[in-house]
């Protein structure tokens, strides 16, 4: 079977960058998806504050995922749910296999990978102590609640201050559940400050920074209690600094991962920072035609960065079917001081404004954004506040690009004077 772009997923990104392409000139593409409907994650995120920047206003997740779900059809974008793609290959062929249409191998034109991310699960971080029920990640503990109807506990500690576990642990004080502590092993919160605000200030839910989970005690194949220690500069606990807390319920809110299985097996160019694929301006990957966007390149803080990136993924896609080609990378962006890592990393294209994502790997309070080539300040951006949790993002015009003369570009960050 031969199709012109295929997109795999079918969440926020995969939707947004269907819309862009079919809007760009693109008339045969389609998406699969491995759930029964589309949406993604946004289904079951039943909260509001996503919209904000795409539609300027705010909607739940499911509202989110309906406006494009309602553009969708407005377009010939073919849809296949209950379908899971097995693998692709460097030459742009994906198999794929559904209870519908069995085994099929798919020759695309250009693919779109928007898989998302996973959560981080208790045996990545490797907690000590008993390994009994009522342990979950926040996420699945989020679908139990919000798309089951099932309650995952009653006294329940938060570990990791990611932004779902924070949505959480408001989400699980309003079913009636009384939530400890939110535990977070650095010395700064992972999420949003809003988040941190509404969710745990606002329900008088203490957050204990530079704190970890030390051993999880059972009763009865249970949880039934957690200690917690402080932790050092190296992060080691503390002896002496032991908290317990009796609770029935665990939920692990440490990290995301890009779902990157199928685009190591193509075998494109990783980022060992972001575990995404290497990706230029116009989102496209190591190999030629094939492009990536949203959580699955790097994890975003707002849903409404994800539509916008995807959106270029599309439009890119849909310009390489008419006239595909391979341009050489024109500028490679570094990472500088303080800087964990750039989306893209790579400008082919020097013409036009390019948009970087980043983050900082610490607190700062005043402070610039330093983009240089050599010895030279290309530009400089001051900011009054930066966090690790809170994704930046700075736009470098074609001037600046220019005055990089095809040298390196880095990006740093440092403390105002």
């Amino acid at each position: 079977m031969k199709r012109g772009l295929v997109i795999i997923g079918g969440g926020p990104a995969g939707l947004a960058a269907a819309i862009k392409a079919s809007e760009s000139g693109a008339d045969d593409i389609l998406i699969i998806e491995r759930d029964k409907s589309l949406g993604g994650i946004l289904n079951q995120c039943i909260h509001n504050g996503f919209g904000l920047h795409r539609f300027k206003e705010e909607l739940s997740g499911p509202e989110y995922a309906g406006r494009f779900i309602k553009m969708l059809e407005s377009t010939s974008v073919s849809v296949m749910t209950d379908t899971m793609v097995l693998d692709v290959t460097g030459d742009k062929k994906v198999v794929c296999v559904s209870a519908e249409h069995g085994y099929m191998e798919i020759e695309a034109g250009a693919i779109v990978l928007a898989m998302g991310c996973r959560e981080r699960t208790r045996g990545a971080i490797g907690i000590p102590g008993d390994r009994p029920s009522g342990v979950f990640t926040a996420g699945t503990a989020q679908r139990y609640l919000n798309l089951e109807g099932y309650m995952c506990g009653r006294r329940v500690v938060i570990l990791g201050s990611g932004d779902i576990g924070l949505i959480m642990a408001r989400r699980m004080s309003l079913e009636g559940a009384k939530v400890l502590a939110c535990v977070e092993v650095m010395p700064y919160s992972g999420g949003l400050m809003r988040n941190i605000v509404q969710c745990l200030e606002d329900f008088d839910i203490p957050l204990y920074l530079s704190h970890t989970v030390t051993d999880v005690v059972s009763e009865n194949g249970r949880v039934s209690r957690i200690t917690v220690q402080k932790v050092d500069d190296k992060r080691m606990p503390i002896k002496g600094t032991e908290m317990h807390f009796d609770c029935d319920t665990l939920l692990l809110s440490v990290g995301l991962i890009p779902e990157n299985e199928l685009t190591k097996a193509a075998g494109i160019e990783i980022d060992p920072r972001t575990n995404g694929a290497i990706v230029s301006e116009n989102m496209e990957t190591s190999i030629p035609g094939v492009f990536a966007s949203g959580n699955v390149v790097h994890v975003h803080d707002l849903v409404d960065y994800v539509s916008m990136e995807s959106e270029r993924a599309g439009q890119a896609a849909a310009e390489y079917l008419k006239n595909p080609s391979e341009v050489s990378c024109a500028l490679e962006i570094k990472n500088g001081a303080s800087v964990t890592y750039t989306v893209p990393k790579r400008i082919k294209n020097t013409e036009k404004p390019v948009g970087v994502f980043f983050r900082v790997n610490r607190i700062f309070e005043k402070s610039a954004i330093r983009v240089t080539a050599g010895d030279e300040i290309l530009v400089s951006y001051p900011r009054a506040h930066m966090a690790p949790g809170e994704m930046e993002k700075i736009t470098l015009t074609s001037e600046t690009l220019k005055k990089a003369q095809r040298k390196s570009i880095v990006i740093s960050c440092e403390e105002a004077n």
